[in-house]
């Protein structure tokens, strides 16, 4: 056989093969493909039948028989109720015990719930945690005796009111918060029947949270009560809660649009511009903007005056309209002249009986009363600073603690004139204080005002007994007054009485630092010694300065001039404090250099302007706010001006930094810090010498700390407390 033959049909497969190899590339490429569709259709259904396993649990078979092939929707269904929060606070037990029957009720619709005691939450830390929990909030909350909150709930209502009224917080800073809060009390005492429940109701409202269901109101009186009994008046309000839960869980959240009957309907239609019906807003704030507007109840029979009453569903006779014109035309011709008297009276400053008069008005008392003042006889107050009660709690002080060594939770700030010379656009106050040239009111004697004011400061501070986070030690410390911070509104050097009011805080040990606007130029030279003397320099130049104080005095400008270079003649320590307003002072920094030169202050304070929020009084905004970096790049450019300081300390969350003199350096270390029982040494040994005995501000300095140095890892904190961000979805302005 021939071998050729034997080598072509070995090869013929192979050739067969190699001509078709298309094919076979082909055939494995498709089956490869075919093996990947299969394990991707068995993970598939794998997944599948973990999710229905999984979903078994929790959906009920009931559901389970209605879905198509037994397989459950893999589409996540929208939550809009998460839980339920109940907080309760309670004297007696009542409303703890209705706590736990509201819970049982919630638990039977599934929904995860959750029971807490008001006396161990702190708001400060938690409660905008409320705001995007999904959760629905109640609160039951008891009146006890005069009105007053239980022990329980007594700090958690003294911070949402504080809160309601501080610009800080805002009018949206709860908004997506939903609430609804039952009260208990006893219309026995009709003066202040449920006024917990109606207060903690109407300041949710005011910082932006909103209600879901009309406020319930228990009666402990059976006889007055609506159901008969309180049980009864909460296991109403109970079903209504319920069924408002039920309709939340839903997404159904609609309001009626208003075609309910009067005096029946819980919510109110989105366009509504109405405010909260019973709810007086401070002064100087106003309703939230209509599309915030959150449902309001209505006015109920017992919350209106007889004529009011008389009217809801009667009809005048025409020819009764003839005397209700008559009254009507009567009653305006006594108030205008009622108001011209008073017009008149007040352009003399006497009282009807020939009397200076008192300089808190019954309108002003109740403004600063509901901005958290103590008011002291007809011209004074104090009030708690927010440093204080963060310091009690261990979360850092003010920046005074930072560049002098103030004890923060020892400090107690207070003005014995609420009156003012400037309107300043950034008060704090919104102007609700009074202002003048001079004082023209009725005088307290300065002995009644210092007692008072500690006397109020120290009930502040008891009030603290208990607080979660408060420290006991500093709580004990925190009773002893140690400084005093004369700024708190107003100017308080216009008081007549003032050195001996100095005297008196001396003699008791207490630091005094005083603030003036510089605008009394002939009482910075008589003033005696005080621990350290503050200038307001809101600006450099007579206009910038026309334009931000707003001053009253027509000779501002020289009488600012004027007082700083009666600054320059006191011997105690001296400070300059910059407000920077952006788009308005921060420009003016060879003018700034020129004003130093004149009043030669020991220390430079600049700080950031804090937004007070929207006023009439003011056309400040945001925008005017700087950051800590521009205030930084500030006071750099201005100490090159300066020669003879520099930056010696920051605290980062006041937004503000320190220029010292460069005297109070030394040996290459920083001293601002004050020794203060050197300084009480001090004016103790000037007072026994009948003011011959003088001393200056190097005679009584500290050194400072390392972590309260500019350039400092802590930026200005003291490391042995601890950093507390509050947590908040808008931007935060430091202030203090």
């Amino acid at each position: 056989m021939d071998s050729s033959l034997d080598v072509w049909t070995l090869c013929s497969p192979l050739l067969s093969l190699w001509i078709n190899r298309f094919y076979i590339y082909l055939g494995f490429a498709f089956g490869i493909s075919l093996w990947i569709c299969f394990q991707i259709a068995i993970k598939k259904q794998l997944f599948i039948f973990k999710a229905k396993n999984s979903q078994d649990k929790s959906v009920p078979k009931a559901t389970q028989d209605l879905m198509p092939n037994g397989f459950i929707s893999l589409q996540k269904k929208p939550i809009f109720v998460s839980g339920v929060k109940i907080f309760y606070g309670s004297q007696t037990g009542t409303a703890k015990g209705f706590a736990a029957i509201l819970a049982r009720a919630v638990t039977s619709l599934d929904l995860p719930v959750e029971v807490i005691n008001l006396k161990e939450y702190d708001p400060d830390d938690h409660l905008i945690e409320e705001v995007t929990s999904k959760s629905v909030c109640a609160f039951l909350v008891a009146t006890y005796t005069d009105g007053r909150p239980p022990e329980s709930a007594e700090w958690f209502c003294r911070w949402l009111e504080e809160a309601a009224s501080d610009f800080r917080f805002g009018k949206t800073y709860l908004k997506g918060m939903r609430y609804s809060v039952f009260g208990l009390g006893n219309s026995a005492y009709p003066s202040h029947f449920n006024r917990v429940g109606k207060s903690v109701d109407k300041w949710l409202w005011m910082l932006g949270a909103r209600r879901v269901l009309a406020r319930g109101e228990g009666d402990c009186d059976v006889v007055r009560s609506k159901h008969g009994s309180i049980e009864a008046d909460f296991a109403a309000w109970k079903a209504k809660f319920i069924s408002r839960l039920q309709v939340l869980r839903e997404g159904e959240d609609q309001s009626c649009g208003g075609r309910c009957k009067k005096g029946k309907c819980d919510s109110k239609p989105r366009g509504s511009q109405e405010p909260e019906p019973g709810s007086h807003l401070p002064d100087g704030s106003r309703p939230r903007d209509a599309k915030e507007e959150e449902p309001c109840e209505s006015s109920s029979e017992g919350e209106l005056g007889p004529d009011d009453r008389r009217s809801l569903g009667s009809v005048v006779d025409v020819e009764d309209l003839g005397k209700i014109m008559n009254r009507t035309k009567t009653a305006k011709r006594e108030k205008d002249h009622q108001e011209e008297k008073t017009r008149l009276l007040r352009s003399t400053g006497q009282s009807g009986k020939g009397e200076r008069r008192a300089m808190i008005t019954p309108a002003l008392r109740d403004a600063l009363t509901k901005q958290g003042y103590q008011l002291i006889g007809s011209h004074s107050g104090v009030k708690l600073c927010r440093w204080t009660k963060s310091m009690l709690r261990g979360r850092g002080g003010c920046y005074k603690h930072t560049f002098y060594g103030i004890e923060s939770h020892r400090c107690m700030e207070t003005t014995p004139s609420l009156a003012c010379a400037n309107k300043c656009v950034f008060c704090w106050r919104h102007h609700t204080n009074p202002v003048g040239t001079e004082w023209r009111w009725k005088m307290d004697q300065p002995e009644m005002i210092l007692k008072e004011a500690v006397e109020n400061h120290q009930n502040m501070i008891k009030q603290f007994k208990g607080v979660p986070g408060v420290k006991a030690a500093r709580f004990e410390e925190g009773m002893r007054v140690k400084h005093c911070a004369l700024s708190l509104v107003g100017e308080p050097i216009m008081y007549p009485q003032i050195n001996r009011f100095l005297q008196l805080l001396h003699h008791r040990g207490i630091s005094s630092f005083l603030v003036t606007n510089a605008q009394f130029p002939e009482e910075i030279r008589n003033l005696k010694p005080v621990t350290q003397l503050y200038v307001s320099v809101d600006a450099s130049t007579k206009d910038s300065l026309k334009k931000i104080d707003r001053p009253l005095f027509k000779d501002f400008w020289q009488r600012f001039l004027d007082s700083l270079k009666a600054l320059a003649a006191k011997r105690q320590r001296t400070v300059y404090r910059l407000t920077l307003v952006k788009s308005w002072n921060v420009d003016e920094l060879q003018a700034y250099a020129e004003l130093v030169s004149l009043g030669r202050p020991d220390f430079i304070e600049v700080k950031g302007v804090t937004y007070c929020g929207e006023s009439s009084a003011s056309s400040l905004t945001m925008a005017n706010v700087p950051w800590h970096e521009e205030v930084v790049r500030f006071v750099c450019e201005l100490v090159d001006l300066i020669p003879d300081y520099e930056i010696a300390c920051e605290h980062e969350h006041s937004n503000c930094l320190l220029i010292a003199h460069k005297r109070f350096k030394i040996d290459g270390e920083w001293w601002t810090w004050i020794d203060y029982n050197r300084f009480q040494e001090l004016v103790q040994e000037y007072e026994d010498s009948g003011g011959s005995k003088t001393f200056c501000a190097e005679d009584y300095v500290s050194r400072t700390p390392p972590w309260a140095l500019f350039g400092a890892s802590e930026r200005g904190f003291d490391p042995k407390d601890t950093r507390h961000q509050r947590k908040s979805r808008s931007k935060n302005v430091t202030g203090c």
